[in-house]
């Protein structure tokens, strides 16, 4: 199994290691320090040594950060985690707030002294939040210091794990569509036409993907933990652990770059910075990088990772392989919503006996080659806390009369899957259809949109709030991120969210997953990946508009829908999707499964309405 349920030891030693945290800073002269949840490499999901955020404070979740002062501390997470946060994290000690409406910038502001000195890792912080922060606390005149050596590492010491050294392995061309050398020519022409010398990169996930390796150091995630230089001319130089290396890819490597071990690397940056190069960077890297070019000749362009873009564009390799792979998918998902219809209502099933079981059904496929994420398997009152993590300490049965939520996802070698369901178990209640049915129809909206070449993200993301809106609800998280091709589920840049600010383009992969979730009771997601079209003229249409291909294959449960509050398209488009689901994934199933599917998947018909007929009075007689 891929997914360990064991109860994280995390959090049980919190007011120890706060406390030494601060013996620490009062010795680098320190008034607070950052710990943010990231490494070097600013991953969203990092390897045991790099959380520092889960060690020092309990909390899981893959985005936030702690601000730890001499008296007083603070964590700071966003809405998909402000249910979460409080049951792993002692409030006691770290007071819970919710970004970003509260900013850290506020709270050292009111915390802090005039003049407080408030550290900060270089490695595990982007230049342009540093930035942000030394102005919105200069009215204080609170300093920023940038640390040599982290302090939540002093504490950790020896017991904090070593680097991972997962094997790099090649992705063959039949997945990856390009060659790893028709990519780097591809980058050094447009270093050349932006008369740029070099890009430094510093995000595995583009180094994987330029390269076209993939290795195994984050769990779920197939990355390489490395970083680049790629000049303009010439052989790029990767710098990666040469213990990983084996020599079959040692042999391939060699051909497209120079290797070195991790440690040239701030040799290679002072080269560079003496030489007066040109040299691109992420204005997303680690601040570290920029203090390491800063000075001398050398002329920094503050520029999107080059990779970034290619790699969203999925090719026509890439989008057949997604194609087979969420078929694929969307076969075993069946057959386990399937099982669960017939388990269900047992009283023997609990979250982590059924994230188990999805997990074999994956495992059978003799595909899979890893989760893409921990499955949130949340019953009833869990379901609202968006990215529940269920453990020993909080499993809890299905029962009858409540909702299941199950996000989950696969990373097969053609493709990336991740899919969110919401499944009744036994009776729902009127409430739980009709706020179903809100959702649904925000889901419907984004499958459906049609939109004209530069639309952003963020101009689609109220499609999906706007039927929740008008009841007064709402949902803290996004409604669509990007996902890459047999790497990170979550892949930038694109997304459909309130910050969703890079135009759609064709090829990309997004997620759909409008959501609502009522604390303490339940949760609901319905979550499908969807394909950017390519543009097309409609009839009579004046400009050329995208759509989206829903990749996703898994039927959504007819038992929460409440017919009469769909529109007569929105019906059509769920009728016609549960056809399509049927039509392919039918023939994937046994006989008891395929019967399920079947009643799973079976027209919803419009409700007939009888019209009224006035009755007549004696007196019209």
């Amino acid at each position: 199994m891929f997914q360990i349920y064991e109860a994280p030891a995390e959090g049980q030693h919190t007011a120890e290691r706060v406390a030494r945290l601060r013996e620490v800073m009062e010795r680098a002269g320190v008034d607070a320090f950052l710990v943010p949840h990231a490494d070097e490499y600013m991953n969203e999901y990092v390897p045991p040594c790099g959380q520092r955020l889960a060690w020092l404070t309990g909390f899981m979740g893959s985005a936030g950060i702690a601000v730890v002062a001499r008296k007083s501390a603070a964590l700071f997470v966003d809405g998909r985690y402000i249910l979460q946060a409080p049951e792993q994290v002692d409030t006691g000690l770290f007071e819970i707030l919710q970004s970003p409406a509260a900013k850290p910038a506020e709270w050292l502001g009111k915390h802090l002294k005039t003049g407080a000195v408030v550290g900060f890792d270089p490695w595990l912080h982007a230049p342009a939040a540093v930035e942000d922060l030394e102005k919105e606390l200069e009215g204080k005149r609170i300093k920023l210091k940038a640390l040599a050596k982290n302090p939540v590492d002093r504490v950790w010491g020896r017991q904090r794990p070593a680097p991972p050294q997962g094997t790099v392995v090649l992705h063959p061309l039949k997945y990856a569509g390009k060659s790893a050398e028709d990519k780097l020519k591809d980058l050094q022409a447009l270093l050349k036409r932006e008369g740029q010398d070099a890009a430094v990169l510093t995000f595995p996930d583009s180094i994987c993907w330029l390269f076209n390796i993939r290795g195994a150091d984050v769990a779920h995630n197939p990355i390489v933990l490395a970083f680049a230089i790629v000049p303009a001319s010439g052989k790029p130089e990767l710098f990666v652990d040469p213990v990983k290396i084996d020599p079959e890819a040692k042999a391939y490597l060699a051909t497209l770059a120079k290797l070195s071990a991790p440690v040239a690397l701030e040799r290679r940056l002072g080269a560079l910075k003496q030489a007066g190069s040109v040299v691109r960077i992420s204005p997303a890297a680690p601040l570290w990088f920029m203090r390491r070019l800063k000075g001398g000749k050398v002329r920094m362009v503050r520029a999107t990772d080059p990779c970034l873009l290619p790699k969203a564009r999925k090719n026509a390799t890439e989008i057949k392989g997604t194609r087979t792979a969420h078929k694929r998918d969307g076969a075993a998902m069946a057959r386990f919503l399937a099982w669960l219809d017939r388990e269900a209502e047992t009283d023997r099933l609990d979250e982590i006996a059924v994230a188990q079981k999805l997990e074999t059904m994956r495992s059978e496929t003799q595909a899979l080659k890893e989760i893409s994420f921990d499955t949130i398997s949340g019953a009833g009152p869990n379901g609202a806390i968006v990215h529940y993590r269920v453990t020993t300490a909080t499993n809890r049965k299905l029962r009858s009369g409540e909702l299941y939520l199950v996000d989950s996802g696969a990373q097969y070698l053609d493709g990336t899957t991740d899919v969110t369901r919401t499944v009744a178990i036994g009776k729902p209640t009127q409430e739980m259809q009709e706020r179903f049915t809100l959702v649904l129809k925000g889901h419907i909206a984004i499958a459906t949109a049609r939109f004209p070449k530069g639309t952003r993200g963020i101009e689609l993301d109220p499609f999906a709030r706007r039927a929740l809106w008008e009841a007064g609800l709402d949902f803290d998280h996004g409604t669509g991120h990007g996902v890459g091709s047999y790497l990170s589920v979550h892949e930038g840049p694109q997304s459909i969210s309130k910050g969703g600010m890079v135009a759609l383009e064709p090829g990309m992969i997004v997620s759909n997953e409008p959501g609502y979730y009522k604390a303490g009771a339940y949760g609901i997601r319905i979550e499908n990946l969807v394909l950017v079209n390519e543009p097309e003229m409609a009839a009579g249409g004046e400009r050329e508009t995208m759509g989206f291909e829903t990749l996703t294959l898994v039927p959504i449960d007819r038992r929460l829908v409440v017919a009469e509050m769909l529109s007569a398209a929105e019906l059509d488009w769920l009728n016609a999707y549960h056809r399509r689901v049927r039509g392919i994934i039918g023939p994937e199933l046994g006989p008891q499964d395929r019967a399920w599917l079947e009643e799973a998947t079976a027209m919803i018909r419009p409700p007939i309405v009888i019209p009224q007929i006035a009755q007549r009075t004696s007196a019209s007689k």
